[in-house]
Order: structure tokens, then C-alpha cells, then sequence
């Protein structure tokens, strides 16, 4: 494999028609003297030599991607690969360089001023890593702050607080400091804050990075569910590969400022694009990300099955149970039509991490 393979992005399933909400078009952010002047003189494609040469730097380079309605996009990397400073300017905290940003088909990067206020104040959440919560307001005081900012008042930027509070599990601690709160209380507020805006598209920059494991965990259980109940468009910031595969619909891999690869989490696993990507996926484990639709044999036998799958569910999720059982077990679409069978034997070999199998199945 080689570093400089094209990106792939083949994993968005042909029946999704959701709508675009978000596109990233040959973005550029690039650090130096001139910049702009510079990519404008090269029309957007300088090579690594003329940046060297006029001392610029490209924080990120080249970045293109599409999120759809509804979606949890992750966008990961290690340390410096320039994750944070796209997700910045995707919402236009810091400006791009080069490129073409669209926000249900308005252009960010020719929106006036005072447009672009109103699409943060009202259309978009934002949440970083550091909860930034005003210690000297309460929890509802804290959490009703962006709806003061608009202008909203105080009667009813409380009542949709209140709400919000219920919805993230904080009932009864409205009157609470944030000193008050444990780490994964205060960053609650701090996803209710987003929320209370009722926000269309929703930026989390390494959120929870900051936790302990286990409250850790709970926040992505936490986001989860509330994604289950509002349905948000969500781009989310990681270093954590494990987050992503249980966060993620689909994920961007960077390095070095550029998107290497774009897929499923089940995708990069098992079809790396490069010798990066599969070194940053090396040690998940098959079973986490490979889906029943991918082991099933599309036959299906008279057998009497041992249990029923969706091809959506994971590996991991049934593994036990058809080891135990020893019976085959029926795979289903969405909506219950059988299309093929899973058998135990598959299982246990691609819990024992047998090459042979994942070829076959790839």
C-alpha cells in the first residue's frame, strides 16, 4: 500500500438520499505570510515543494467531504494531523484559505457578517473539549445564556432550558454551580448549552476527551441516545478510534492536514486505502465493525436457526449467543426479509483472526 493513494470515499450506501447539509470542497487552511495571495497564484493547488519554498504551511489541505442530514460524520487523526482546525473552519471560527464550504447549499465563505452570526446563533451547536461554562451563572443560568444572547426572553429561555436540562438528565440540579458538578455533569451542561438552541447541525471537538473511562463511555452512551430522540447532523472530532467505531456512521481519517480516507468504520478495517490507515486500525477487533450482512451466506438452509439478526448488527453483538447455541442464525433487512444465514463456525473464525476468512469475505 502506499500513503499517497487516492481517497476513497465508496461507503455511503447507494439507497441514502438524504440530503446534503454540509460540503467541504477542496478546502484549504494554510499558515504564512501572503497566504491567500499564494493559493490564489497557484489556484488552489500548490505542490509540497512551492509551499516549502514560500515558507507556508497547510494546517489542512485539500479536505473535501460530504455530510448528510442526520449523519454522525467523525473526523479523526492524531495530535497536529489537523482535524480541530477543519471542524474550525467548517463553522467559520477561523478562515479558511482556499475552497468551498456550503451549509445547505449557502456559501459560508461569501456569507456576510452578519449572516453568518445568525447561522451560528441559531442553525449550528458547538461543543469542545473544554466546557467553558460562566462559573458564576447556575446550571439553567448557564444553559439559557446562548437564548440571552439572542434575545429571548427570559420567561421562555428558561422554559426551553428547563427542557433541555430534563432531556441530558440534570433534572434537579438547576440551581447548581458548576464547581458543583462532576466533570461529566459540567460537560452535560455544556452539550444542553448547544442544544438549547436547537441547533440543525451539531460541531463536537474532542468533547470528551478530557473524562475518566468510564464517564467517558457514559457520554457516548449519553450521545447516542440523544441522537436517537433528535436526529441532529453531527460532525465529531476524536483521536480515539474506539469512539469512532461506536460512534460513527461514516469516518475521515487525516494525516499531515489531508483526508486520506473517508468510509464505515466497518470499511477502514477491512479495505484500508493505505499503509496509515491500516496501521491506525491495526488492533480493532473484526468483530466490532464487521457487520452480519458481510460473514452471511446469502443460501438459506431448512435448518432450524438458532436466532434472527439484522445485516446491520454487529458481530460482537451476537457472537456469544450463535457460539452458544451452535445453530445457524437468519439475517434480515430493516424490515424483516431474509437475505441470507450466519454460521457459528464463521464466527469463531473470525474471532480467532484467521486471514483466510476476512479475504473471503472482503
Amino acid at each position: 500500500m502506499n500513503d499517497q493513494a487516492p481517497m476513497r470515499d465508496d461507503t455511503l450506501p447507494v439507497q441514502d438520499d438524504r440530503p446534503i447539509k454540509l460540503l467541504c470542497k477542496d478546502v484549504w487552511k494554510v499558515f504564512g505570510d501572503g497566504a491567500k495571495q499564494f493559493m490564489a497564484k497557484h489556484n488552489g493547488t500548490p505542490t509540497a515543494e512551492e509551499m516549502s519554498n514560500a515558507k507556508m504551511v497547510g494546517a489542512v489541505r485539500h479536505a473535501s467531504l460530504e455530510v448528510r442530514r442526520g449523519e454522525n460524520f467523525i473526523v479523526m487523526g492524531l495530535s497536529g494531523s489537523g482535524k480541530s482546525t477543519l471542524v474550525r473552519c467548517l463553522s467559520r471560527l477561523i478562515e479558511p484559505t482556499w475552497g468551498t464550504i456550503e451549509f445547505d447549499g449557502i456559501d459560508l465563505l461569501k456569507a456576510s457578517p452578519e449572516a453568518l452570526i445568525e447561522i451560528r446563533r441559531h442553525r449550528m451547536g458547538m461543543v469542545f473539549q473544554h466546557f467553558a461554562l460562566l462559573p458564576h451563572l447556575t446550571v439553567l443560568e448557564n444553559i439559557a445564556f446562548p437564548l440571552s444572547v439572542q434575545g429571548v426572553e427570559r420567561k421562555a429561555r428558561e422554559a426551553r432550558a428547563r427542557k433541555v436540562i430534563e432531556l441530558v438528565g440534570l433534572g434537579g440540579r438547576e440551581q447548581f454551580y458548576p464547581r458543583e458538578l462532576s466533570g461529566g455533569q459540567q460537560q452535560r451542561v455544556g452539550i444542553a448549552r448547544s442544544l438549547a438552541v436547537e441547533p440543525e447541525i451539531w460541531f463536537l471537538d474532542e468533547p470528551f476527551s478530557a473524562l475518566d473511562p468510564l464517564i467517558r463511555r457514559e457520554m457516548q452512551s449519553e450521545l447516542l441516545r440523544l441522537q436517537s430522540v433528535l436526529k441532529k447532523t453531527i460532525v465529531f472530532i476524536t483521536h480515539d478510534f474506539d469512539e469512532a467505531i461506536r460512534l460513527a456512521d461514516r469516518v475521515a481519517i487525516m494525516k499531515d492536514g489531508q483526508i486520506i480516507q473517508i468510509g464505515t468504520p466497518e470499511e477502514l478495517v477491512l479495505h484500508p486505502a493505505t499503509d496509515y490507515v491500516a496501521e491506525f486500525t491495526r488492533d480493532v477487533q473484526r468483530a466490532k465493525v464487521m457487520s452480519a450482512a458481510r460473514l452471511m451466506r446469502p443460501q438459506l438452509s431448512s435448518a432450524e436457526y438458532g436466532g434472527t439478526v439484522k445485516a446491520t448488527d454487529k458481530i460482537s453483538s451476537f457472537a456469544a449467543h450463535i457460539v452458544g447455541v451452535r445453530k445457524n442464525f437468519l439475517v434480515t433487512t430493516a424490515e424483516g426479509k431474509p437475505v441470507g444465514e450466519v454460521a457459528p463456525d464463521d464466527v469463531i473464525d473470525l474471532l480467532a483472526d484467521r486471514d483466510q476468512l476476512r479475504e473471503a469475505r472482503a
